[in-house]
C-alpha cells in the first residue's frame, strides 16, 4: 500500500487527508488569513526572533523596542562572518544555500537536472488542488536534494528525511514518530537502507505502510545502542504514542539531541543524558515558539474536558460524546473520558487496528465494534463539522438526541483563556456542541524556553517542520527565510 493511498479513507497513516490532520490543520479547507493575529503573524515572529528564547542576562538591554526584536536573514552573514549576500533583482527571486553548506563543512552537492518521464507527465496532466498537492513538500513523489538540516554533520544519519529518496552518504534513517509529515516518502517499496526507530513506531510502520521488515531495526527507550560507531538513544519525547527524541554521541564527544516533535516536562528535563549536560547541536521543534502560547497542563485540560462531559450529560442524558483524534495522538482525552464514565470507547476498524498495536491495556480493553454499545465515539479531527457531527448523530438518533463533541489541539489556544480554561467558549449549531480545548502535543512557548535553558547549549537549530511546510505549501514562503541559529549561553 502506497503511503498515499487517496481511495482508502480508512488506512491510518496513509491516507492524504489523515497524514495533513496530523498536525492539526487542512491545507485546501478554512484557509483563512489572518493579518494582525493569525498563524502568519505569530509564525513570523516565532522564526525571526529567537531573542525571546534567551534570558534577561542575555540581552545586552532592558528594552526591548520593536525595531531591536526584528531579526532580518541578512544579519545571519555577520553572525557567520560572511559576505553580506546581495539579494537578485531579477523578476524571479532566488534563495540560494551554498554559504549554509560552507558553514556547516559539507561538500555541496550536485543539483539533479533530469526529469523523469513519469514526473513530466504528471506535471502535464495535474491542476488545481492536486497540481499545489504534487508541488507541496508532502505531495511531490520525485525525490528532492535532502537540506542540510535533516542531515547530522560528522555523521552517515538523517532523521525525517525519508522524503528525499536515496540520500548520498546516508547509511542509516532515523524516523522520530509516525505522523505523515515526518514518515513522508516510505512505503513498501523503501530499499534506501536501515530505518531506525521505536518499537511501537516499527510496529506501526509494518502495520500502516507494509514496509519491508528487513530494513527495520526497532530501539527501546532509554537504551544505548551504537550504530556505526556512534552511541544512539532514544528519550520518550511525550509527543504521540512511539515518539522519540533522540540524542547522538559521536567518537569526539560531541553530542546532538534531535527533538522531532516533543512536549518538555519536568521528568524529560532530569534525564541523566540531559540534566547539566552539553548538547552542542539542538535540533528543536518550535512549532509554538511565540510568546502568546503558554498552554495549560495536559493534566488540567484532561480534568477540563471530563468536568463538562459529566456536567454536560446531567443536563442531557440522551448526548454522544465525540473526540476528535489524529491517526494516532489524543488517545489520553479519550482514555480520560472513558475512565470517569466507565465506558468503552468505539472506533472504526482501521483505528482500533492502530490501537490495539500499542500493546496498551488501558485502551485495548476499552474498545468496542459496535458504537450502540457506547455513548464515546472517535472520530478524525477533520470530521468535527457540523455538517458531519449531524450525519454520524442521525445514525445513532434513536439512542441519543444532542453531541457533545471535543476538538484537542494546541491551535485553538487563545490568549484570552489562557490557563483559565472555565473562559472556553463552545460552538453550537442545533443539537451539535464543539468545545476546542487547548490539550498540546507540542511544547508552548514557556516550556520551550525553559528547555532551552536547563542545559548549556553551544549551538541550537531551530526549525519547525510544521509550519515550514504550512508556509510552503499555502503561501508560497521559502523555509530558509525563517530558518535561525543562535548561541545560548
Amino acid at each position: 500500500m502506497d503511503a498515499f493511498d487517496e481511495d482508502n479513507d480508512d488506512s491510518f497513516g496513509s491516507g492524504f487527508n489523515d497524514g495533513f490532520e496530523e498536525e492539526g490543520f487542512s491545507f485546501y479547507d478554512d484557509v483563512v488569513v489572518v493579518e494582525e493575529e493569525g498563524f502568519a503573524s505569530d509564525f513570523y515572529k516565532a522564526g525571526s526572533d529567537w531573542s525571546c528564547l534567551l534570558g534577561e542576562e542575555d540581552e545586552e538591554t532592558d528594552k526591548v523596542t520593536p525595531e531591536s526584536k526584528k531579526m532580518k536573514q541578512t544579519n545571519l552573514f555577520d553572525v557567520w562572518g560572511l559576505e553580506k549576500f546581495t539579494p537578485v533583482t531579477n523578476k524571479k527571486k532566488t534563495t540560494k544555500q551554498t554559504d549554509l553548506f560552507q558553514v556547516w563543512g559539507l561538500q555541496k552537492p550536485s543539483p539533479s537536472t533530469s526529469t523523469s518521464p513519469a514526473s513530466s507527465s504528471a506535471m502535464k496532466t495535474s491542476s488545481g488542488s492536486r497540481k499545489r498537492f504534487r508541488d507541496s513538500p508532502l505531495g511531490n513523489d520525485t525525490p528532492r536534494q535532502c537540506p542540510f538540516y535533516k542531515k547530522l554533520p560528522g555523521t552517515p544519519f538523517t532523521v525525517d528525511a525519508f522524503r528525499y529518496g536515496c540520500v548520498q552518504g546516508c547509511s542509516a534513517y532515523f524516523l522520530t514518530h509516525f505522523h505523515a509529515d515526518h514518515y513522508i516518502g516510505l512505503t513498501k517499496a523503501w530499499s534506501h537502507g536501515p530505518i531506525y526507530c521505536s518499537s511501537l513506531t516499527s510496529r506501526l510502520l509494518r502495520l500502516s505502510l507494509y514496509v519491508n521488515p528487513s530494513f527495520i531495526h526497532p530501539l527501546e527507550i532509554d537504551v544505548e545502542y551504537t550504530i556505526n560507531g556512534i552511541k544512539v538513544t532514544l528519550i520518550e519525547a511525550n509527543h504521540c504514542p512511539g515518539a522519540a527524541l533522540i540524542h547522538f554521541r559521536l567518537l569526539d564527544g560531541t553530542c546532538y539531541l534531535h527533538t522531532g516533535d516533543f512536549r518538555a516536562s519536568k521528568q524529560m528535563q532530569t534525564h541523566p543524558l540531559l540534566f547539566n549536560r552539553r548538547v552542542h547541536v539542538l535540533y528543536l521543534d518550535t512549532t509554538y515558539c511565540n510568546p502568546r502560547y503558554k498552554f495549560p497542563s495536559k493534566e488540567d485540560v484532561l480534568s477540563y474536558v471530563v468536568r463538562i462531559t459529566k456536567e454536560f450529560l446531567r443536563k442531557q442524558p440522551r448526548t454522544l460524546i465525540v473526540v476528535g483524534s489524529y491517526s494516532i495522538g489524543k488517545e489520553c482525552v479519550y482514555l480520560a473520558i472513558a475512565k470517569a464514565l466507565g465506558v468503552k470507547i468505539f472506533a472504526n476498524a482501521s483505528r482500533r487496528r492502530i490501537l490495539q498495536s500499542f500493546g496498551w491495556d488501558d485502551i485495548s480493553k476499552n474498545l468496542c465494534t459496535d458504537g450502540k454499545a457506547t455513548c464515546l465515539h472517535v472520530l478524525p479531527m477533520s470530521a468535527l463539522k457540523f455538517e458531519r457531527l449531524e450525519e454520524h448523530l442521525k445514525a445513532y438518533r434513536e439512542q441519543y438526541g444532542a453531541v457533545l463533541a471535543f476538538r484537542p489541539t494546541g491551535w485553538t489556544y487563545s490568549e484570552k483563556v489562557g490557563e483559565h480554561l472555565d473562559l472556553i467558549k463552545p460552538t453550537s449549531r442545533g443539537k451539535i456542541t464543539i468545545y476546542g480545548v487547548p490539550y498540546s502535543e507540542h511544547s508552548s512557548f514557556t516550556e520551550l524556553r525553559e528547555f532551552v535553558q536547563v542545559r548549556t547549549i553551544n549551538v541550537v537549530v531551530i526549525y519547525s517542520c510544521l509550519s515550514w511546510i504550512r508556509f510552503e505549501t499555502s503561501f508560497g514562503i521559502n523555509w530558509f527565510r525563517f530558518h535561525t541559529v543562535f548561541k545560548a549561553r
